[in-house]
């Protein structure tokens, strides 16, 4: 319940006096109908079959014009005032189911892009401790049963106010009949609670194994070479198979539950009708006529019950969906890296004069875990020259980069830029001023050019053709029959690794950053590759302030410094040369290492 009752709430504060609205047209709705019906009275008066001042003495007052009227045109005239009630139902009706498109769509898309920019805002350590695919469910299957949730609320309201209305309507004819017809909806609605909270329970084994699904098909298909290369169809497709029998059972449970709901309802509701009968003619002595009106009514009532308990099934199933994207966002919210949406719009820039700095810093990604990933880091950066920072798998490198562009923050100790605490405005000025090459280089299934604009909107072709040049690949660009509108394919699959990286490269220059960081950009070209990428890097020496995660040490023989990591802690810093002059050093280890790894 309370559940439903937040969604209710976000519901209205997105669509306020529109739902407001909307739901006065709903009550006009049911009104006419009522109107509509009570006009039977007049109608069988005419047939002769009753006598409606001397059997409905409270209908008199409304349809009593009908008396003023000659005889010949009272049918003619009780038809015409039909079917204008009917027009302007439909009139009203089309108008209001419009407007719970326009409520329901864009409902979903405020929750989308509230909680899509949430996770934008998050920080990074948010996104290391989350599944992509959960990510990725949330923002569209979940969303999607969200949807159906709202059609299935909009339809909920719209029954309940119809309900009322009539009942009102009905009471006014006849109260005790129509005391007999609620309470045995009340009964009805107590019993069918047992389905409503079943169908919630199922509702969230639909969620977890949506998630478990796309987790699982993405990583498959993020793998699919390997899954090739290895021959693992047959473990992949057993994978799908068992999850495939946890959904069949979890349909298979949702099924029973509506399908038992529905026979419940038929089952009471013969046993009601035939009560409500019984009980009409004996008790109430009801008369014919007034009785046949509100049979009538009845057999208009009683489906609405069935309606209102069917979409508050269906509501329960997919309250789970709307609790997950709430969830989502809640946590993104507390990972909040504290930037309004105007900071994020507006186009800060920072240049390094000096130096950055890490003083005493100590890192780790849980505050549970007993070790930190990096520990009592001392060290300096200087702006414009090139730093490396070396060390074996898993000794804290990409960690420290991390750091040093404000994507985590330190537990212990501060990083400084040009004496500044790495926060607030300064964080986010450096955060625009950087310009990131991953070891593996991401494109979009886009154009070239289309994959270079994103880094900077307002780009000429003369700014992109240089950026090109400084990364050394404007020749392999020119020779492409389309040139920079060439499609590169997913992740950019039709170019080579080189090509890709050279082109990650040309994004990063193009927005021309401060600093530039190559993470272990050349650890997976060939020497061919590896040599253009080092052109374009020494070409921007002296232009930016470069950080290397460099595995080939080969790749760093020019660099201004080089810092040696081990297990989380600084073992080494210094030039390159004077590094490996230095014996039995984990630096030199490394060296002799690679050396010997060379035909």
């Amino acid at each position: 319940m309370n559940h439903l009752l937040y969604f209710t709430k976000k519901l209205y504060a997105f669509s306020g006096k529109v739902l407001i609205f909307n739901l006065i047209g709903m009550m006009l709705i049911s009104m006419l109908e009522g109107v509509g019906i009570l006009l039977l009275i007049p109608m069988l008066t005419v047939s002769g079959f009753i006598d409606y001042e001397t059997t409905f003495a409270p209908v008199t007052e409304l349809v009593g014009f009908i008396g003023l009227v000659p005889e010949k045109f009272v049918l003619p005239l009780i038809l015409a005032v039909y079917i204008s009630l009917v027009i302007s139902q439909a009139f009203m009706q089309r108008n209001i189911s419009r407007r719970n498109v326009q409520i329901r769509v864009g409902f979903i898309n405020y929750l989308r892009m509230k909680t899509y920019r949430e996770l934008l805002q998050a920080n990074w350590g948010f996104f290391l401790k989350k599944r992509k695919s959960d990510l990725i469910n949330s923002l569209t299957t979940e969303l999607g049963r969200v949807n159906g949730g709202t059609n299935m609320f909009l339809q909920l309201i719209t029954s309940a106010i119809f309900t009322l209305i009539q009942l009102g309507i009905a009471f006014w004819v006849s109260p005790s009949l129509t005391g007999l017809v609620l309470v045995s909806g009340i009964i009805l609605a107590f019993i069918s609670q047992s389905f409503v909270k079943k169908s919630k329970k199922i509702g969230s084994k639909t969620s977890e194994i949506g998630k478990n699904y796309l987790a699982g098909i993405t990583d498959n298909l993020n793998g699919i070479k390997d899954i090739k290369s290895n021959s693992l169809e047959h473990s992949r497709n057993t994978w799908l198979s068992k999850l495939s029998e946890d959904i069949i059972h979890e349909q298979t449970e949702l099924i029973k539950i509506k399908t038992n709901s529905n026979f419940l309802y038929k089952v009471s509701s013969a046993i009601i009708i035939a009560l409500f009968i019984y009980l009409s003619i004996t008790l109430f002595r009801s008369q014919a006529d007034q009785f046949l009106l509100v049979i009538l009514i009845f057999t208009r009532l009683w489906p609405r019950f069935s309606a209102i308990q069917s979409s508050m099934e269906q509501l329960a199933e997919t309250l789970p969906a709307f609790s997950s994207v709430v969830e989502l966002q809640r946590e993104s919210r507390e990972a909040n890296e504290l930037f309004t949406q105007q900071e994020y719009q507006e186009n800060f820039k920072y240049e390094i004069r000096k130096n950055i700095q890490c003083i005493g810093v100590n890192y780790r990604y849980n505050p549970t875990e007993p070790h930190f990933a990096l520990e009592n880091i001392n060290v300096t950066l200087p702006a414009n020259k090139m730093t490396a920072i070396v060390g074996p798998s898993g000794a804290g490198k990409s960690t420290l980069v991390d750091l040093l562009m404000g994507l985590n923050v330190p537990e212990i100790g501060t990083v400084l830029v040009d004496g500044f605490l790495l926060s607030g405005e300064v964080q986010r000025s450096l955060r625009s001023s950087i310009g990131y090459v991953p070891q593996e280089p991401f494109l979009f299934n886009a154009s070239i050019r289309e994959n270079l604009l994103i880094m900077k909107s307002n780009a000429t072709d003369q700014d992109i053709w240089e950026a090109l040049q400084f990364s050394s690949a404007a020749e392999f660009v020119k020779s492409l029959p389309d040139g920079l509108d060439t499609m590169i394919g997913d992740r950019g699959i039709r170019l080579s690794g080189g090509e890709r990286q050279r082109i990650v490269l040309a994004r990063a220059i193009l927005r021309k950053p401060s600093i530039l960081v190559l993470d272990e950009a050349t650890s997976a070209l060939d020497s061919e590759n590896e040599a253009k990428i080092q052109e374009a890097i020494e070409r921007l020496k002296g232009k930016m302030t470069i950080i290397v995660i460099a595995h080939r040490l080969s790749t760093i023989r020019n660099a201004d410094q080089v810092i040696v990591l081990d297990k989380g802690r600084i073992v080494q810093s210094g030039s390159f040369h004077q590094l490996a002059q230095e014996k039995k050093s984990m630096f030199s280890n490394l060296l002799e290492k690679q050396v010997r790894a060379l035909p």
